[in-house]
């Protein structure tokens, strides 16, 4: 992984507007419509390539394919592992949304609660490994057409967010299907860090359980369950080093009221003793903005790198400049300007057919998070 050695990086969280051309036919396998693969797959590689593009003319240095080819970034897996049979299991209600009902009942199709994937039903295993491949060779095409980018990623679910997303139902115990999932998923860890990608972990689980599914928990008792997913990542990632990973953590990636996200100083410790060096997480929205102020008190290990969001990825707002810079400058001052790659909060498509802001915005907004890093860099060295 790549530091801020001479100037600050820039990336993002990994999901980016699907292009347009794509949309259609992600609807269409969503619903169960019958469509031509090899159709749809010539549309994801020429959708990778244009995206790819489009980073690097706003300016970004870490780039990503911008999961065109995924539906979403949990539940994809569903369709690549066999085990995942059924209706989606609902988390139940957010505890902002028991709080604030009339918000509850404004949002469509979650009055019970946002509905997420299918339960394991079954042994997990490989069905579709070509699946990976071909998001491996999509990237690694759509870099060869482009200019050089300072360097590639691409994200996949942690085993114990994608048990969050989708229940156990077949394996005698909860650790049982975590330990499957670890041992299942490792394989397209170590195939996206053998083609020379970074590898990002995507663990809303750290951080956004605390809102749902572990809302039961006293914050000793979620802090415990973080160090057990923590410990499951780092048994899917053992064969895999450091610096060739980063993980993202999120308090939930929608537009509402988030007065009980569980403060990062509360998660901070076991979280950071997660393997992979880099760390990706909110700190742009006006929940989290203040939290750069944790690392006055947090020592950052040797080798982390931190990738705060200084874009909020809910609103339609273009942050200016100035403030992506201010945002920057106040991570730099506690942890050191080469330990910070500027970032974003989230994701602007974690569901390819739910837009979380307009396309064009998200592009936009990109564009700003480069401005405001090289204004950064200009007071930085």
């Amino acid at each position: 992984m790549k530091r801020s050695r001479d100037r600050i990086l820039t990336t993002h969280t990994g999901s980016l507007p699907r292009a347009a051309p794509l949309l259609g036919q992600l609807r269409a396998r969503k619903s169960g419509q019958r469509i031509d693969e090899a159709q749809f797959q010539a549309a994801v590689g020429a959708a990778v390539s244009e995206t790819v593009r489009r980073q690097m003319d706003a300016g970004i240095d870490v780039v990503s394919d911008g999961e065109q080819g995924k539906p979403d970034y949990s539940t994809y897996i569903k369709d690549r592992l066999s085990g995942f049979e059924g209706e989606p299991v609902s988390l139940g209600p957010t505890r902002d949304q028991q709080d604030f009902p009339d918000y509850a009942a404004a949002l469509p199709g979650l009055k019970g609660g946002r509905p997420s994937g299918p339960p394991c039903t079954g042994p997990v295993s490989w069905k579709d490994f070509a699946a990976v491949e071909r998001d491996i060779a999509n990237l690694r095409a759509a870099l060869e057409a482009a200019p050089p980018a300072s360097e590639a990623f691409m994200s996949a679910v942690s085993p114990c967010q994608a048990a969050r997303f989708m229940p156990n139902r077949y394996y005698g115990s909860d650790d049982e299907y975590l330990h499957t999932l670890a041992t299942v998923l490792a394989a397209e860890y170590k195939a996206i860090a053998d083609a020379g990608f970074i590898l990002q972990l995507d663990c809303p689980d750290l951080a956004s359980g605390w809102n749902n599914q572990y809302r039961h928990l006293t914050v000793p008792e979620f802090r415990k369950a973080i160090a057990r997913h923590v410990e499951v990542l780092n048994q899917a990632v053992k064969d895999i080093p450091a610096e060739r990973m980063r993980i993202h953590l999120c308090w939930g990636n929608y537009e509402g009221p988030h007065n009980h996200d569980i403060p990062l100083r509360d998660i901070i410790e076991p979280v950071l003793k997660a393997k992979p060096a880099g760390l990706s997480f909110e700190g742009a929205n006006p929940r989290h903005a203040h939290e750069w102020k944790v690392f006055r008190e947090v020592r950052l290990p040797p080798g982390k790198v931190l990738i705060p969001g200084v874009i909020d990825s809910t609103t339609n707002f273009i942050e200016h400049p100035e403030l992506v810079a201010e945002r920057i400058c106040n991570y730099a001052g506690v942890v050191g300007r080469e330990n910070v790659i500027a970032g974003t909060d989230c994701g602007f498509a974690t569901s390819a057919l739910d837009d979380m802001i307009f396309p064009s915005i998200a592009w936009a907004k990109l564009a700003a998070l480069a401005q405001g890093a090289r204004l950064a860099s200009k007071v930085l060295w």
